[in-house]
């Protein structure tokens, strides 16, 4: 039990918790009842920094892109009203993206007044918003205390719960006077300390399931390995000299004589030039990676949730259950067996689950003469004659490549929604685990900008890579970046337009934008920022941008009439008939 007696505020002991739990950031705006706790936090002594950048979109972002990045949750803090508006972006990434994030927030509650036309008022009864209802529909678990004891316990849980199993969002509703009174000296239930509160265990799956599952690989003449953000999840921000999970995939498919191939959440699972990638499935993957899948006669899910855009639209000769032994590796068992039959469930932790796997190999004598060369095949459409085009506009192809030369092992790059990150996912081959992480749980546009602050505030080189529309509804992002004393760059691939959308039809209102001065805007934020146009010019401007020390936009003027679809459309996809995205 907490054995602390001593009068204090419940502000005061949930700060308790954050420094005790080492949360590193707190992302927000300190308004409404949060107040108490930002004004603690700014009156103490403490490793927890506040991170405030312009609005709560981005604050959202920021925690989440901190979660998936680290596997630990950092927060997201602010007023209700504007955390279930603003701020639901990034929590419903953290939700269908499997991020570990806690969210403390507030009913803007008035006491005696709030049943009076009610203003801000958010706790759900006659008059107000009801952000109970909001969160409810964005986050993994949510909680609404009512007395300090009550609060101190949830954000304990809040903890617990936002890794234990699925990663996710959770969120602390604080309530009037359970965050404004003191927490009383003797409470009964008692409080437990943080640490053994909030402790986890990682979820393996069986024995049985993990014989009969290195039984049929070691038997496979085609075995694949379709890795995904569960693997991203689970080696998130170790820092230990012990296998992670990463490292656990490799040894897997050397084991098992195996190809990989990765979901576009999965992408950077595995070096995508090791011996055994081969590359992105997907209606906009690698044809390569979709073929090898579609040949395997044993099938290895790890960690995805094999959403339709990884399925192919469910296109009947991509995956076929009745030809194939599929086996699906999932820490949430709904995930296994739920899109297609599964033969083998392994229900647990991505990383465990490989471990798993790697001991049960042992004796086994798997090997085949197909996958090393059908990797080696599908890699080659990384590349593309394209990607060396000296032609004005710029092709987005050549961009990829131009950030792939410049990419080392301390850069991450963050990849926003639309079609600059489809031609990311075929272009930009990487060399390092961890390394590209892109919008896809929601999917939102303007992820990728705030993603890229949070990068560099994590020490690494951080490159983000977006539309000239996804980056304007973020590119504030730059200046949180100067606040906080970071440089990362951000490439624009501008075609004044929504491609994706002006693509599928030019007559679309609302698909083309105005000529937008991103490098002055830029300037105008503290940063610095440079235009592109001639090919030639390209990596000399990324390069400097990386090495610059405040953050810089390279804003590349691309050719809007590379028509992604047309380019990178899947066999399987076409199969169905192109869908909508």
């Amino acid at each position: 039990m907490d054995d602390t007696h001593s009068t204090q505020t419940t502000a005061d002991r949930v700060v308790d918790t954050l420094e005790a739990l080492g949360v590193e950031y707190v992302f927000g705006y300190p308004g409404g009842r949060l107040i108490e706790v930002f004004e603690t936090i700014g009156h103490r002594d403490t490793d927890v920094t506040v991170v405030r950048p312009r609005d709560e979109r981005e604050a959202s972002v920021m925690a989440e892109a901190y979660g998936r990045m680290t596997g630990s949750p950092a927060v997201l803090a602010g007023q209700g009203p504007w955390i279930g508006s603003l701020g639901a972006i990034g929590q419903m990434e953290a939700r269908l993206g499997s991020s570990p994030m806690v969210v403390l927030t507030e009913a803007s509650e008035r006491g005696d007044y709030s049943t009076l036309a009610p203003y801000q008022q958010s706790r759900g009864d006659y008059g107000g918003l009801s952000l109970p209802k909001i969160l409810d529909g964005v986050t993994k678990e949510w909680w609404f205390p009512r007395t300090p004891p009550e609060t101190v316990r949830t954000v304990q849980l809040a903890f617990k719960h936002a890794t234990a199993g699925r990663n996710g969002p959770c969120a602390v509703i604080f309530d009037g006077s359970a965050i404004t009174d003191d927490l009383p000296e003797d409470v009964t239930p008692g409080l437990w300390d943080d640490e053994t509160q909030v402790r986890n265990w990682e979820s393996r799956p069986t024995d049985r399931d993990v014989e009969a599952a290195a039984d049929a690989l070691a038997n496979a003449d085609r075995p694949v390995i379709l890795a995904g953000n569960g693997v991203h999840a689970s080696a998130g921000g170790n820092e230990t000299d012990e296998p992670d999970a990463y490292d656990r995939l490799e040894a897997v498919a050397d084991a098992y004589d195996a190809v990989v191939a990765t979901s576009y959440l999965g992408k950077s699972t595995i070096p995508e030039t090791h011996e055994r990638a081969a590359g992105v499935i997907g209606s906009f993957g690698h044809e390569g990676a979709n073929r090898v899948v579609s040949e395997a006669d044993v099938l290895v899910v790890v960690g995805c949730r094999m959403n339709p855009m990884d399925t192919n639209w469910q296109a009947e000769s991509f995956i076929r259950p009745d030809e194939q032994t599929i086996i699906h590796a999932d820490v949430d068992s709904r995930n296994a067996g739920w899109v297609y039959p599964a033969d083998v469930g392994l229900i647990g932790d991505a990383g465990e689950t490989l471990a798993a796997l790697l001991e049960a190999s042992e004796g086994r004598d798997a090997e085949n003469d197909w996958a090393l060369e059908r990797a080696a095949e599908a890699r080659e459409d990384f590349h593309v004659p394209a990607c060396e085009a000296e032609s004005t506009p710029i092709k987005p192809q050549r961009v990829c490549k131009a950030i792939e030369a410049v990419v080392d092992e301390d850069t991450v790059v963050t990849a926003d929604s639309g079609n600059n990150r489809f031609w990311l996912l075929n272009y930009l081959q990487t060399e390092t685990t961890g390394s590209y992480y892109g919008s896809g749980g929601v999917g939102a546009m303007g992820w990728a900008a705030p993603a890229a602050v949070t990068g560099a505030l994590l020490g690494k080189d951080a490159i983000c890579v977006a539309g000239d529309g996804g980056f304007a509804m973020t590119m504030t992002a730059l200046e949180t970046a100067v606040d906080c004393d970071v440089a990362p760059t951000f490439v624009v691939l501008n075609d004044t337009s929504l491609g994706m959308v002006r693509q599928m039809d030019d007559a679309i209102p609302g698909a083309h934008f105005h000529d937008t001065d991103f490098v002055g805007v830029a300037e105008a934020l503290g940063g610095d920022g440079v235009r592109v146009s001639d090919p030639a010019n390209l990596e000399d401007a990324i390069a400097d941008a990386k090495a610059a020390s405040v953050p810089t936009v390279v804003d590349v003027r691309i050719d809007p009439d590379e028509e992604m679809a047309d380019q990178l459309s899947s066999s399987f996809y076409d199969e169905v008939g192109g869908l909508h995205e």
